[in-house]
């Protein structure tokens, strides 16, 4: 019967195996495709994995929303005395849709400069 103190240690050492063998057989796999698509006479694409801009200002706007609403959820919990979860699962729910509502508004006023340079240019 194995203790809790050995199953204590168990527990680290079977996590930390399993995370690199799921590393291990992640990178055989993307390796596999690459070769097949080779053997196919298709050229793999090296850019597939790259954030592009507007994903970075989307996850961006919407972390600094979040964490606005976790700071304005404390302040609410603290001295409005409303629930805790309320507060906080309210507010960072309203900060992040604002955030990401922003980065919506960004990417269309930025698409909208992008095609008038490009009708500027034909």
């Amino acid at each position: 019967m194995i203790s809790t103190e050995q199953l204590a240690l168990l527990i680290p050492i079977t996590s930390v195996v399993g995370f690199f063998t799921m590393i291990i057989f992640i990178r055989k796999y993307q390796n596999d495709e690459s070769m097949a698509m080779i053997s196919k006479g298709i050229a793999p694409s090296k850019n597939s994995r790259t954030v592009s801009p507007a994903m970075s200002l989307r996850l961006g706007l919407l972390a600094i929303g979040a964490g606005l609403g976790l700071l304005i959820g404390g302040v609410l919990a603290n001295f409005t005395g409303m629930d805790e979860e309320t507060a906080y699962f309210s507010m960072i729910l309203i900060f992040g849709g604002a955030g990401l509502l922003l980065s919506y508004i960004i990417q269309l006023k930025m698409d909208e400069k992008d095609s008038n340079k490009k009708g500027q240019d034909i």
